[in-house]
């Protein structure tokens, strides 16, 4: 049986991270057919039509419980996101999910989405009484393979040639933060706003 939370609207110090909305569908679609954003990502949209696929999928995996995703926006702007986080392949039986993230370029280099998966672990950690977290990131992606080491993640290995991606074959970084690992204490303290 899975957990179907209220959906826990986050804050940080800079950050509101609330459930995403059909309103949230253009920013979605700007994020997600940037090449800057998705040249790492896992997914692309080439129209904004094609979009609502990732809209069904957040509805899609909150309601089946495996997984919980974010829009994130600044305090003052509470309607415009700037990007998105969250926990996907979340198997409530074994207290594991896989974490996942993508921000407009423009908000990059500000450290707003290392406060955003803050938010998140603790949720995860505490709220939805996750053990195991897991990120995986091409190793070219040196951005998100800084953010996630920087968070307390550890690296566990690399998948080789794991993914096929326009047309050619891609490695993937693995890392893994333990509710138990000294590194994960941070996400266990109260509440991150």
């Amino acid at each position: 049986m899975s957990v179907k939370p209220d959906f826990p609207v986050l804050r940080t110090q800079r950050l509101g991270l609330r459930r995403i909305v059909a309103e949230d569908r253009a920013t979605i679609f700007q994020g997600l057919s940037d090449p800057q954003v998705t040249q790492y990502y896992g997914v692309h949209y080439e129209t904004f039509e094609s979009t609502q696929a990732q809209m069904d999928w957040y509805e899609l995996i909150l309601r089946s419980g495996t997984g919980i995703w974010w829009g994130l926006h600044l305090h003052d702007t509470p309607q415009t996101l700037i990007g998105t986080c969250g926990f996907y392949e979340w198997e409530q039986e074994h207290h594991c999910a896989e974490l996942g993230f993508w921000l407009l370029p423009q908000y990059a280099g500000q450290g707003l989405m290392s406060e955003a998966c803050k938010a998140i672990l603790h949720c995860g950690y505490t709220r939805l009484q996750m053990h195991r977290v897991q990120a995986r990131a091409e190793p070219e992606n040196i951005a998100s393979c800084l953010l996630i080491e920087r968070a307390g993640f550890q690296l566990e290995g690399v998948l080789r040639e794991c993914e096929r991606k326009q047309e050619r074959y891609v490695s993937l970084h693995c890392y893994s933060l333990l509710r138990t690992d000294a590194q994960a204490a941070i996400y266990l303290k109260e509440s991150p706003t």
